[in-house]
């Protein structure tokens, strides 16, 4: 399956009144390899194994296969994923004919807010709220698996792209 989605920065916290879902999100990385990705995760109480694809020049596109596991079975993956984690909460805010997933990340990623949005073509137009910063679609620094092993508390301030609460 193709994968087609747009990352933003987040201005402010105004989604979360618009949020009709919470989740804690914990993942770790098998390989975070940027031509092949393979992520274990566990949101709320189910796990899964993800392997996602190499993204196209736009950084838009890229093939992703996914499947539920064992919650237990996440656990114990998780226990073998490469050095580096992410953990952050998703809230997810219809807007239109779309989905938003606002992840608010804790720990060493602490500080950083990214929308995502997935659509049908790379030419779909959608709704932007007014909370929607900078769009980073396609910079492998907001990519989770970049996120685990460079996390954004160490990024100096001149390297960070403003717009997060």
């Amino acid at each position: 399956m193709i994968e087609i989605e747009r990352k933003f920065l987040v201005l402010n916290n105004d989604f979360k009144s618009q949020a009709t879902s919470e989740n804690r999100i914990v993942q770790g990385y098998l390989n975070s390899n940027p031509e092949r990705t393979v992520r274990v995760r566990i949101k709320g109480n189910k796990g899964f194994l993800t392997i996602k694809g190499k993204g196209n020049e736009s950084g838009t596109s890229r093939m992703e296969w996914e499947k539920e596991i064992n919650l237990q079975d996440a656990e114990q993956l998780l226990s073998l994923c490469e050095k580096g984690s992410i953990d952050k909460i998703r809230y997810e805010i219809p807007l239109g004919n779309h989905t938003y997933e606002v992840d608010v990340f804790a720990g060493e990623n602490n500080g950083l807010i990214i929308a995502e949005i997935e659509l049908q073509s790379e030419d779909e137009n959608f709704e932007t709220p007014s909370w929607l910063g900078k769009e980073v679609t396609g910079n492998e620094r907001y990519y989770n698996a970049y996120l685990s092993n460079n996390p954004y508390l160490t990024w100096t301030s001149t390297s960070r792209d403003f717009g997060t609460v």
